[in-house]
């Protein structure tokens, strides 16, 4: 019997023993695929015969035990299909024309057994790309923003377009997604092709739309990031001072005029205390040299809308300092004197005064009788926020010298004698001295104070004068002046004048006692007299005993020995 004749009869009896159910093996697009031929046996030895086809005439190859497989002419599988030692099924460049039902029969002993399996093909989809993308876009009209696709993908991917990460829900009057997906009739793999229309707003500025492509064989792939340029009108316009404040006369200050329009206006008008001002290609104005007749409302507009304006105020702080005291001002010892200061100022402003290094709490400097430590270089600080203004004078003091001291002084460690000169005046007064010295010296001149000192070494007994003089007038003191030699005499002169007035002093204080005690014996007395006459005018008894009597004698007679 021929074989052909046995498969047909083979093939009649497996319709009776045929085993339901149906395998699915997947393979990908363009690579190797093995097909299992799962006859129930483990045994491959005990296979007679095998053979592979498709749907009811497709023989693919034929493989008897001990023999090489025998292909069928079909051109399809001629030169891609071989069998395994197992009897598997293997295709290699598989094509979405082997998407199909392969069938396994085996003859074992008088068994004949069958198997089916669908070959499913898979192919990943390619990265998702923009296509026909939108370069401008009015607020609120529903336009074509872009076009995704991707291709080469089987079965179909999906794609869902997402703004600013969220996904985008259609809803037909904002928002329309229109999906395509179209099979190559050659290769038979899908292309999928995604439509958005979106209608823009103010806030889609700085939106990014991207489309996302999923598939169950694949990671999710993103596309490229599409930006927007919105295109709307200018409903506002805002005035901005750019210049931090406070301001004060002198200072620039910038402007700056925004629109909420896209695009921008490329130019605007300022107005400034009513004159308009065209700034072209610029939306900013610099205001030079402030004074305070700048202070006041500052507008701005557009060039062709004058209607959208902002405002803006400004303040121009100002300070005004006036001293009716200036420079160098002289005055004579005990005038009086006073200044005049007139402040004008834009806001609350603080006064001080300083002399020299020193602050004053006065408003100001107001004297009635001046004196030398009056003069000096006076300061008043007027200051306000952001403001500070200074102004100064000299005050002099002027006066004839007066010599207020003249003394001399005995050196402990030599033969010579210091003499000081205290003078005061103003301008700082000289000195001429009548006699020749050494260690001739000053101290500093303060307050219109000075000390003038010389040394000398006296050989005779002599008078010294000071001389003190300056422009206004001039003073003069003497002081007499004596050798070493009579100095001692005269220490020891009066050390003995010193002794006698203390005898002198001691013999006084004893002869004062004594007569203060016979005052109080005496008027002691006169009262007893005066006691006793008074009770013998009145016939009264003398009720005073012996014994009383004989106390006061003893009394009157201690009083006397004191």
């Amino acid at each position: 019997m021929h074989w052909s004749a046995l498969l047909t009869c083979l093939l009649t009896l497996s319709l009776m023993k045929q085993v339901s159910g149906l395998e699915i093996v997947n393979g990908k697009y363009g690579e190797t695929v093995e097909i299992p031929c799962k006859n129930g046996r483990d045994k491959p030895q005990a296979v007679m015969m095998a053979k592979w086809k498709y749907g009811s005439d497709g023989n693919i190859l034929v493989k008897q035990a001990g023999q090489n497989a025998s292909l069928s002419e079909d051109v399809k599988y001629k030169n891609r299909a071989s069998i395994k030692e197992d009897f598997s099924l293997v295709i290699t460049q598989v094509t979405m024309a082997d998407q199909k039902t392969f069938t396994c029969m085996v003859v074992v002993g008088e068994d004949i057994l069958e198997n089916s399996v669908q070959l499913v093909i898979y192919k990943a989809p390619s990265q998702p790309k923009i296509a026909k993308q939108a370069t401008v876009m009015e607020i609120g009209k529903l336009t074509t923003l872009a076009q995704c696709h991707t291709t080469g993908a089987n079965p179909a991917a999906n794609i869902t377009w997402f703004k600013n990460k969220t996904p985008l829900m259609p809803d037909e009057t904002a928002i329309k997604i229109t999906t395509v997906v179209d099979v190559d009739s050659e290769t038979g793999l899908s292309t999928t092709t995604s439509k958005l229309d979106y209608a823009a707003v103010k806030e889609d500025i700085d939106a990014q739309f991207t489309c996302r492509v999923q598939h169950i064989r694949s990671a999710e792939m993103e596309s490229a990031a599409v930006n927007l340029t919105v295109i709307y009108p200018t409903e506002k316009v805002s005035l901005q001072v750019m210049s931090q404040g406070p301001f004060k006369e002198g200072d620039n200050v910038t402007l700056k005029c925004t629109a909420d329009g896209n695009p921008p206006p490329k130019s605007y008008s300022f107005y400034i205390k009513g004159e308009k001002k065209t700034v072209e290609n610029s939306n900013t104005y610099t205001l030079t040299h402030l004074t305070r007749a700048s202070t006041g409302e500052i507008k701005c507009s557009l060039v062709d809308n004058e209607d959208l304006t902002d405002s803006a105020f400004i303040t121009v702080d100002y300070l005004d300092v006036f001293l009716d005291t200036t420079g160098k001002v002289s005055k004579k010892l005990g005038e009086s004197f006073e200044t005049a200061l007139n402040v004008s100022a834009s806001g609350k402003h603080q006064i001080s005064w300083r002399k020299g290094n020193s602050k004053l709490d006065i408003l100001l400097p107001k004297f009635y009788k001046l004196k030398y430590s009056d003069a000096g270089v006076y300061e008043c600080i007027v200051s306000m926020a952001g403001l500070q203004k200074t102004r100064t004078f000299e005050l002099i003091v002027e006066g004839r010298p007066v010599i207020k001291n003249l003394i001399k002084k005995r050196s402990d460690e030599s033969m010579t004698k210091i003499l000081r000169c205290e003078a005061e005046g103003s301008p700082k007064p000289t000195v001429q001295w009548s006699v020749n010295g050494t260690n001739v010296a000053e101290t500093a001149y303060v307050d219109g104070k000075i000390t003038y000192s010389i040394t000398i070494v006296p050989k005779v007994n002599l008078t010294v004068s000071c001389t003190v003089s300056n422009v206004l007038g001039s003073d003069i003191k003497s002081i007499n002046v004596s050798t070493l030699v009579d100095d001692v005499t005269m220490d020891k002169r009066d050390q003995k004048d010193e002794h006698s007035d203390q005898m002198a002093l001691a013999v006084g204080i004893v002869v004062g006692l004594i007569l203060a005690t016979l005052a109080i014996g005496l008027a002691y007395w006169m009262y007893l007299k005066k006691f006793r006459q008074g009770t013998w005018k009145t016939g009264e008894k003398e009720d005073g005993s012996a014994e009383e009597s004989k106390k006061l004698e003893e009394n009157q007679s201690q009083k006397t020995d004191v």
